[in-house]
């Protein structure tokens, strides 16, 4: 069973930086992407970031407007999500997903979540 990690949520200023991460580990297989989603009190869970860990591509939602960055480690199993200029409306719990595809399956393990409080 693949598990997840999640840490690097905390209580930031508005306008503020923090950097997630998100650590893979079990048989997490070549061929999957690690995506971050949000959750705020009140909403639905949304999607954030996602980065492919063989290829390394990377899709974002619209309304980031270029604030946050996703990246991989090194050892492709960790991913980070670096969050700039946050605002008020960020403040939700992040969760990080795991998915991986074959013909006929999806796989789909997420993690606990962490909690991000974006506060003047």
């Amino acid at each position: 069973q693949v598990q997840l990690v999640e840490s690097g949520g905390g209580l930031v200023q508005i306008g503020g930086s923090l950097r997630l991460s998100c650590a893979a580990s079990g048989p997490t297989g070549s061929s999957y992407t690690l995506g971050w989603f949000r959750q705020a009190p009140g909403k639905e869970r949304e999607f954030v970031a996602q980065i492919g860990l063989d290829d390394g591509s990377t899709r974002y939602a619209y309304f980031l407007e270029g604030r946050f960055t996703i990246s991989r480690a090194n050892d492709k199993n960790t991913v980070f999500l670096q969050m700039n200029r946050l605002k008020s409306e960020d403040t939700a719990v992040y969760f990080c997903r795991y998915e991986s595809q074959s013909p006929g399956i999806t796989v789909q393990i997420w993690g606990q979540g962490t909690l991000v409080t974006v506060s003047s």
